[in-house]
């Protein structure tokens, strides 16, 4: 196996298959961005005079190629090949010649896989942030389009007040909103310009790192060569903490449903295609996608944890130990993309009980509040009118003329089941989605 620091002695195998592992097959999801990071970096030595306008040119051109046998699929990893980094230099030496071996001049792997983790986790959380907005929209629709539908609303797992269809599908929206702004932070993060701080210590040629940050499009650089060296582990580490904030609300919605499709309540349904059934009871109709949801969602917030373990108690530098954060942080991304999508999916399906206060006197109690609060407006102390109705309540005497939509109850304050605040909600989410 061909490494870039093989000074003329060979690991033996135990060693290679215990310190690589994986590495190899996580690799190639960087092998666009390995590109792209060393054609900037030779256009950089060209400037400052380590390489020729010729041999620029065929490097260019060369990398040019790999680029576009890495977009239609077609890269692979030779056995010789130990990463993504050392292939490209391979078939940048096989190719041509000694020029291939000049790429590496003025960087070291630590920041060249800091350069490709960067651009890989930029353009990963701008994915992120469109299937959000995506799913963000969703949400808002179906806020709007049930906000007339009643739904019991639970503290406590006991029911409690009138909530509404619009404001439970509202909420996931706003949340959503909030989690924007953690993706937002990441990004922030990951868009900083690594290369040049080499090792973490720099390098004695005349780097122009500015030229670098421009050709990759970083909103800025990692000024402090030790501080880029360092952000190795907080980049993945911001990242996943955006994606425990979102895995967070999406295992909430998917618990709800849980709980919304089980018969004893029967809010929301879905058709059979989207549900399971049982091998013996043939009248079941179990929410299996919203269940694996929750536990994959579950799975993803754990994943901030497992980073800050892995890299706790490290000094400044780079460590060996960094290279299994791939291994945690790259398969996560995949699952929070399927997760994103699989919830889309299951709303663009979704199935609205809207006759639910019709089916029971269950949800009768819901309306006390709004007993207490009408007595309160006509003149009776508040203290005396919560007595009054819960006594009603313990004999049996209570009753509430039942609203059969939403704008029969006089909620009006913003955010309340009257007051969606729709807009204000869509602004937020807008505002949190500018880079």
């Amino acid at each position: 196996m061909q490494t870039l620091w093989n000074k003329g002695t060979s690991a033996t195998e135990i060693v290679e298959d215990f310190t690589v592992s994986n590495d190899r097959t996580l690799d190639l999801k960087l092998a666009k961005y390995d590109v792209l990071g060393s054609k900037a970096h030779i256009a950089m030595l060209t400037k400052i005079g380590l390489l020729d306008a010729s041999e620029e040119q065929l490097l260019q051109k060369e990398l040019s190629l790999i680029l576009n046998t890495i977009e239609k699929g077609n890269f692979i990893l030779e056995d010789e090949a130990e990463d993504i980094h050392s292939q490209i230099e391979i078939l940048l030496t096989r190719k041509l010649g000694d020029i291939g071996k000049k790429i590496h001049s003025g960087r070291s792997r630590n920041d060249q896989v800091l350069v490709d983790l960067k651009l890989y986790m930029r353009d990963e959380l701008d994915m992120l942030s469109q299937e959000v907005q995506t799913l963000f929209a969703q949400y808002q629709q179906l806020s709007e389009q049930y906000k007339e539908v009643l739904l019991p609303g639970y503290t406590h797992a006991q029911v409690a007040m009138p909530s509404s269809f619009g404001l439970w599908f509202g909420a996931y929206a706003e949340s959503l909103a909030d989690d924007m702004i953690m993706i937002r932070a990441a990004r922030k993060i990951a868009d900083q310009n690594p290369l040049g701080s080499a090792a973490g210590y720099g390098s004695s040629f005349p780097l122009d790192r500015a030229m670098t940050t421009s050709l990759l499009h970083f909103s800025e650089m990692h000024y402090n060569v030790i501080a880029a060296q360092m952000s190795r582990s907080k980049t993945e580490k911001s990242f996943a903490m955006a994606l425990a904030a979102l895995a967070s609300t999406l295992n909430k919605f998917a618990a709800d449903c849980c709980m919304y499709m089980c018969t004893n309540f029967h809010f929301i349904s879905f058709p059979d295609s989207l549900t399971t059934g049982s091998s013996i009871m043939p009248h079941k109709k179990n929410p299996d996608v919203w269940e694996v949801l929750r536990a994959k969602t579950n799975r993803l917030q754990s994943v901030q944890n497992e980073i800050a373990l892995l890299c706790a108690n490290h000094p400044h530098g780079y460590h060996r130990d960094y290279q299994l954060l791939k291994d945690i942080l790259f398969p996560a991304i995949d699952m929070m993309h399927s997760c994103i999508k699989m919830c889309s999916y299951m709303l663009e399906h979704i199935q609205v009980n809207d006759h639910i206060l019709k089916d029971s006197s269950l949800y009768d109690p819901m309306f006390t509040v709004e007993m207490v609060n009408n007595m309160v407006v006509a003149g009776t102390p508040f203290r005396d009118a919560y007595k009054e109705v819960g006594i009603a309540v313990q004999e049996g005497r209570f009753s509430f003329t039942k609203p059969e939509k939403t704008s029969d109850l006089k909620h009006t304050h913003e955010g309340s089941i009257g007051n969606l605040c729709t807009e204000e909600i869509k602004k937020k989410m807008e505002k949190a989605s500018k880079w």
